[in-house]
């Protein structure tokens, strides 16, 4: 019946300026005394275009507005009270969308499961303003969100994560409803067992096998964990995820816990997300407020209580034995396995652990049906996947697509392939523990095992892109250099074996390589994963790996030519003016922190290399592109 303007708030909107633009808009409404619903919401995906406001009026489809930062506010509310389109700050129109009305609140308690439906949005405007709303491009022609299928990011940039009725009103913990008066405790798990849903933590395990082993284990009481231990470079899924949506999550747990018999869930989650920590709190307490946690949940005899343990950032705590001893009070270190979680995990008990995006799939399994979720993917695992898309590629963000979509589907008609002007070198897929994979991998399909036979990892959904600006080897060492640091130091493979791998490269990347460093990369490779514990251990190598079998000819360079093909390596890189392209403005000896560049004005200039410290800022600013390595 009113308005609704939406201000997409998680931390990519927050970083692009979302709270300010929030202030003024609440400043534009008082001051103009407009009677409109100003609610904030999650990341919508499309994070480079934050900050995102939406508007949604009665009679017209709902506008996505883009980069809406503070001081476009005015221009915004103008727009908004005379009726005209501002094509220059709109993202997208959404003719239908997925609804469920409020009425659903009502049938709450009823048996009755209310499915989401696509309604027609009937136009009462005029034919002016409909012609300029139809020149708007439509949601799902977007290519970043054409070819997505969400599920697990369903209501993310849809509803206020802070407010459990508009989670209810999109059929939340109807599921759960459905779990505790329809379900048995075995009916659930063999509903999740038929769903083929894998674990999205990284190994791809079956969750409802998990779910079995971990019911069918001797000891009370059980316990159920998420891992939302985040700590991979460049990835952000289930901090996105958190912070739009947290009682998808809580009601995941919350099957799963009636599904194994347990009556305490724990969410570990690293203290560096404060706004999902917030935000889980939130959703936690509005949840016991009406019933859906505590005692007797929906007037049934199950009862469940959740809780937050903070990790303090140790990426070696994301595997399930050392998370384990963390939130125990113990020192993050994996321990052998067997005994696995599911018989002796937590506190010694039973105990089922799954990743955030595992749990958020489980609601819809239980309100669509498993066979439903087999409709999607690939023949070896259902569902879709959540990828943090990033690197040196046109539309970074958070993407949902269908597993076994191709790499190639996925970097160049979502993500828009790289930027004008360069070429497609690599994806690197996993996190710090993948693999990077050559432009002759894009056709694979993104699953478990292809990818995994190529030389990397699915991993938690962790994806950068890199151009021919980027040198494998450093790259291959950045990867290293982070696994190496976040080694807990316990087995002596993982500790010493990182550490000498990480000198090589350096040595490498220096020019002071030799030919006999490749073989024992290679070895050292084969016996940290025979010899280490754990899988940062055994996984560590992977980068290395991958770019000794696909570019070993950069590694070759480096180490008999002693140059660095890409030009990133700077002991192996000299910077010269090209005397033809130079016209003598002064702008890089002005800006040079070395003095190393001389010349008079209006005539070419030069670098002398004995005091030049290769920082690269004459390159970066040269407006003639006079400026060149090799």
């Amino acid at each position: 019946s009113k308005p609704k303007i939406m201000v997409g708030m998680a931390s990519c909107g927050l970083a692009a300026g979302a709270e300010e633009t929030y202030k003024a808009i609440s400043k534009e409404i008082l001051d103009k005394k407009l009677d409109v619903i100003l609610t904030k919401t999650g990341c919508l995906g499309f994070c480079q275009m934050e900050p995102l406001v939406e508007i949604l009026e009665p009679g017209k489809p709902k506008i996505i507005y883009k980069k809406l930062i503070s001081n476009k506010v005015k221009k915004l509310i103008d727009s908004f009270i005379t009726g005209r389109i501002e094509s220059d700050i709109v993202l997208a129109r959404v003719d239908r969308e997925e609804i469920l009305i409020e009425k659903s609140v009502k049938n709450f308690y009823s048996n009755k499961i209310v499915n989401e439906t696509d309604e027609e949005v009937n136009y009462e405007i005029s034919d002016k303003l409909k012609n300029e709303i139809n020149k708007i491009p439509l949601y799902e022609e977007i290519p970043f969100f054409k070819k997505q299928t969400k599920i697990a990011l369903r209501n993310c940039g849809y509803i206020n994560p802070e407010n459990i009725r508009e989670y209810i009103a999109r059929g939340g913990y109807f599921s759960l409803y459905k779990v505790l008066n329809e379900f048995s405790q075995d009916e659930v798990i063999e509903e999740v067992k038929k769903s083929k849903l894998r674990g999205r933590g990284g190994a791809g395990f079956p969750t409802g096998l998990k779910w079995e082993f971990t019911r069918g284990a001797r000891g009370e009481p059980k316990y159920i964990v998420c891992n939302a231990d985040e700590g991979d470079p460049g990835a952000f899924m289930d901090r996105s995820l958190i912070e739009g949506d947290p009682h998808s999550l809580l009601e995941g747990m919350l099957i799963a816990g009636y599904a194994i018999g347990a009556n305490e869930g724990y969410i570990y989650c690293r203290a560096e997300y404060p706004l999902a920590i917030k935000r889980l709190n939130i959703a936690i307490e509005q949840a016991k407020e009406v019933g859906l946690t505590g005692k007797n949940i929906m007037g049934s005899n199950f009862n469940f209580d959740i809780k937050i343990k903070q990790g303090a950032g140790a990426f070696v705590c994301g595997e399930e034995t050392a998370l384990i001893a963390s939130i125990e009070g113990r020192r993050g270190e994996p321990r052998s396995r067997p005994p696995f979680p599911a018989t002796a995990g937590l506190w010694g008990k039973p105990t089922n652990i799954n990743n955030v995006k595992s749990y958020s799939y489980v609601p819809q399994i239980i309100l669509k049906g498993a066979r439903w979720f087999n409709s999607i993917g690939s023949e070896k695992s259902k569902g879709t996947m959540v990828f943090a898309l990033t690197g040196k590629i046109d539309s970074t963000g958070l993407v949902e697509v269908p597993i076994g979509m191709s790499l190639k589907e996925l970097v160049f008609d979502v993500g828009g392939g790289v930027l004008p002007g360069k070429s497609f070198k690599a994806v690197q897929i996993g996190g710090p523990l993948g693999g990077c994979l050559p432009e002759e991998k894009l056709n694979l399909p993104i699953d478990y095992e292809p990818i995994t036979e190529a030389g990397a990892i699915m991993g938690s959904g962790g994806v950068i892109v890199v151009d021919n600006d980027t040198c494998m080897v450093e790259f291959a060492k950045f990867f290293l250099q982070f696994a190496s640091d976040e080694s807990c130091g316990q087995c002596v493979p993982c500790r010493l074996g990182g550490e000498r791998m990480l000198e090589i490269l350096t040595r490498i990347t220096e020019g002071k390589g030799e030919l006999e460093d490749l073989d024992k990369l290679e070895k050292l490779a084969r016996v940290m994963n025979q010899g280490s514990l754990c899988a940062l251990g055994q996984l560590t190598p992977n980068p290395v790996l991958s770019t000794l079998r696909y570019f070993r000819d950069e590694y070759i360079a480096h180490i008999i030519d002693k140059r660095c093909p890409a030009g990133e390596c700077k002991v192996l890189i000299t910077y010269y003016i090209d005397e033809e392209k130079c016209t003598g403005c002064g702008l890089c000896l002005r800006h040079c922190p070395q003095n190393a560049i001389s010349g008079e004005k209006k005539k070419a200039h030069k670098i002398d290399t004995k005091y030049c410290i290769k920082c690269g800022v004459c390159k970066d600013i040269c407006k003639f592109d006079a400026i060149y390595t090799e």
